[in-house]
């Protein structure tokens, strides 16, 4: 696994899109359809879908649950899309590497 960067331009999509494109749309869902069949509040899923929030462990265990993606895959299609979203702010964290003496 490289250490490497993810290179300027290459965000990976919002976590939102996915789900929206991927399994919602296939399956002619409404995000308040899915919200109802998911047990979740209707707002929580349209801010996840709107890169509003991020998805949580749990929300993603209530789509693999409901719809078969994995949680797994949700939730490393999430963290990359973090690291994406730190790597395009590190210039603005003013932090010097740690030297020992």
């Amino acid at each position: 696994m490289s250490n490497e960067p993810i290179k300027m331009g290459m965000t990976p999509p919002s976590i939102g899109a996915f789900i929206l494109e991927e399994i919602f749309e296939p399956l002619n869902l409404s995000i308040s359809k899915a919200a109802e069949i998911t047990r979740m509040r209707r707002a929580t899923l349209s801010d996840i879908v709107n890169g509003k929030a991020r998805l949580s462990p749990d929300v993603a265990m209530r789509l693999e649950k409901a719809f078969g993606v994995s949680m797994a895959l949700l939730l490393r299609m999430q963290t990359a899309h973090d690291v994406a979203k730190a790597r395009e702010r590190a210039d603005d964290i003013n932090v010097q590497r740690y030297v020992p003496a």
